[in-house]
């Protein structure tokens, strides 16, 4: 007699980052290399907001003055950012802080991606800003350039810049912004498993994979 064999519970994954934080972008690409390479769990990810420059004005700053406030030298970014980038090149990821001209405000950004998941596309679309922003140079505090990316992965761009427009969805970047502080959030990436497991910081793939597979343990034990 076959027996079908059980199929692996279901896991939620929330993700809690910002689009201005390398180390998220970079934590995220190593994130969606582990769920490609294993195609067989069962993954909701779950894009969490949290805002490294709570105070930044709604039209971004230069990167030079970000720089010198953030680091108090260019220098001394500059190298930080040297060694994120040779970290990048091995994941595949083309850093081009040299192309950064304005540090934005990411509130837009993660409100756009909350109303992405509506759609079953802010995966995607989250992968697709951190490359915007990091590799290609371009201002995702701008509504019109958030609204030409959702376009580009499956969103209709004029309701987009009428969503962006109207401020919905603003009081809850904010609000998740201080839930992740009351949780002792105070950097990220953060990455929490199915409510239960998590760990902190652009992890190793396989750091990552054995959060997954000990969260699958636990499930399977309920």
């Amino acid at each position: 007699m076959n027996i079908l064999a059980p199929m692996p519970p279901r896991l939620v994954v929330e993700v809690v980052f910002d689009f201005v934080c390398p180390w998220c972008y970079l934590g995220v690409k190593r994130l969606s290399f582990l769920l490609a390479r294993r195609r067989e769990l069962d993954v909701e990810l779950s894009w969490r907001p949290f805002l490294l420059n709570p105070d930044m004005p709604r039209g971004g700053m230069s990167r030079a003055d970000y720089m010198i406030r953030k680091f108090g030298a260019e220098d001394r970014a500059r190298r930080l950012y040297a060694s994120i980038a040779e970290l990048g090149a091995s994941e595949g990821i083309d850093f081009n802080f040299a192309g950064i001209r304005r540090t934005p405000n990411s509130v837009d950004a993660h409100r756009l991606v909350r109303e992405a998941a509506r759609e079953g596309l802010a995966d995607r679309l989250v992968l697709r800003i951190f490359g915007a922003h990091f590799v290609e140079g371009l201002d995702i505090g701008s509504p019109a350039v958030l609204a030409v990316l959702a376009g580009q992965e499956g969103m209709d761009g004029d309701a987009v810049e009428r969503f962006l427009s109207s401020g919905e969805g603003s009081e809850y970047v904010h609000a998740e912004n201080l839930h992740a502080h009351r949780l002792g959030i105070n950097g990220v990436p953060c990455f929490l498993v199915d409510g239960e497991h998590a760990i902190a910081g652009a992890q190793e793939s396989e750091v990552l994979e054995r959060l997954i597979d000990l969260a699958l343990s636990t499930a399977k034990e309920r």
